[in-house]
């Protein structure tokens, strides 16, 4: 599995080698030696996948400590633009986004250190998005950004934005408990 660093600290894409043959594709989005061998949480307490249609906009989501979670997702059917932005006070890249392609077809995955906020938008007529996440999930701690609050490019003019999210507070109106760990950006 290849590595790649984003402006992000601590948040990487990661890309498997997919094996293709006339049955189709096979791809390990997985393997806790290697994660540790990067530095990387692999502690999953809860696996969700989330089914959304075209134009869908789900985000920007994080729960907060002490229930805060480090966050493994990928895309194994279509395709979505994935959105991090970095809620770490402290971070040489607190208040910033960052986004990419996350498809099937590149077969590639994004891991997310706890106090980076997650979003998504689907490109494709329908795509599937996996989370590993390293918490249960805590509703009183379950929280977000308003996902037009951060500057972010969506690269689309009609969303279609839950309630609950529309709802969010806007990102100056947010004040972080998250700390930036210079020697563990990947925690």
């Amino acid at each position: 599995m290849k590595s790649l660093t984003t402006p992000i600290p601590g948040c990487l894409e990661l890309r498997p080698v997919p094996f293709d043959d006339d049955r189709g594709r096979f791809v390990k989005s997985f393997t806790a030696t290697a994660f540790r061998d990067m530095g990387l949480r692999c502690d999953w307490a809860e696996q969700y996948h989330s089914i959304s249609l075209h134009g869908v906009l789900r985000g920007l989501h994080f729960q907060l400590p002490p229930h805060e979670h480090a966050k493994l997702v990928y895309c194994p059917i279509g395709e979505v633009l994935d959105v991090v932005l970095d809620l770490r006070v402290g971070s040489p890249a607190y208040g910033s986004w960052f986004s990419l392609q996350l498809s099937s077809s590149a077969a590639n995955a994004l891991y997310i250190p706890s106090g980076v906020a997650h979003g998504f938008r689907v490109m494709s007529e329908q795509a599937v998005l996996i989370y590993n996440v390293t918490s249960n999930y805590a509703p009183a701690h379950d929280s977000g950004i308003r996902w037009n609050s951060a500057g972010v490019t969506w690269g689309a003019s009609s969303l279609n934005v839950s309630a609950r999210d529309r709802a969010l507070p806007a990102l100056r109106e947010f004040n972080s408990p998250f700390i930036f760990d210079r020697d563990k950006p990947s925690l």
